[in-house]
């Protein structure tokens, strides 16, 4: 019997804003396909906190370690077809832009794309399948507000609301891998165990490049 795309799949990537819940549902994820877990781990990023007190003067820091940081993950990994086991990841490599676009100023921008360019191709590896979490900007910060990590105290909305908007046109045109758009908004991964279910679902039945689920449907 064929299999479906969430048991064929080696590597699986859960996206979407801060905010969104992709680390939770890349967890839990995780544990129900007994996978391996690569998450970014912003907490170990040094320049993060002042950053969102600063944007202007610690940016380019910040998303420089990020940036290296995420090689590095990648480069350590073995080819696709060589995992010992599944994948689920919390971010893609080609997100990273969509930070540095926001946050940087132009000559920044520009120094950081050319670093981007030169160093990010070999680590550009297709996942099977990515998990595209969306929210409305107001969800994502109330969401991040209620969560009360310290470090995002300082997190305007605008940001929030900026990287959202970032993200929306960025998956619009994203065909890099087959991509289940979840809505959200009435969706809690980590609590209610029917929620995550109807998702897992909802992918083993999906047959073509692009589908969305939201609540509902």
């Amino acid at each position: 019997m064929k299999k479906n795309l969430l048991e064929s799949a080696r590597h699986i990537v859960v996206e979407g804003p801060i905010g969104v819940g992709k680390t939770s549902l890349a967890r839990r994820l995780g544990d129900h396909l007994k996978a391996e877990l690569l998450l970014e781990q912003p907490q170990n990023n040094p320049f993060l906190g002042r950053f969102y007190q600063d944007q202007q003067r610690y940016a380019l820091q910040t998303q420089l370690f990020f940036l290296f940081h995420r090689l590095d993950q990648l480069r350590e990994l073995p080819p696709p077809e060589l995992f010992p086991s599944t994948l689920v990841c919390d971010y893609l490599l080609e997100k990273d832009p969509l930070f540095a676009e926001l946050t940087l100023d132009e000559d920044e921008y520009r120094l950081y794309r050319q670093i981007y360019d030169r160093l990010s191709a070999p680590a550009q590896v297709a996942p099977d399948l990515v998990i595209y979490l969306q929210a409305k900007p107001e969800t994502l910060v109330a969401r991040v507000r209620k969560r009360g990590i310290e470090m995002e105290r300082t997190i305007s909305d605008d940001y929030l609301i900026g990287l959202g908007e970032r993200y929306t046109r960025f998956f619009h045109n994203y065909d890099a891998a087959p991509v289940m758009v979840v809505n959200s908004e009435n969706l809690n991964f980590v609590d209610h165990s029917d929620d995550f279910q109807l998702l897992v679902q909802r992918i083993e039945s999906m047959r073509g490049p692009r589908e969305y689920f939201n609540r509902g449907d």
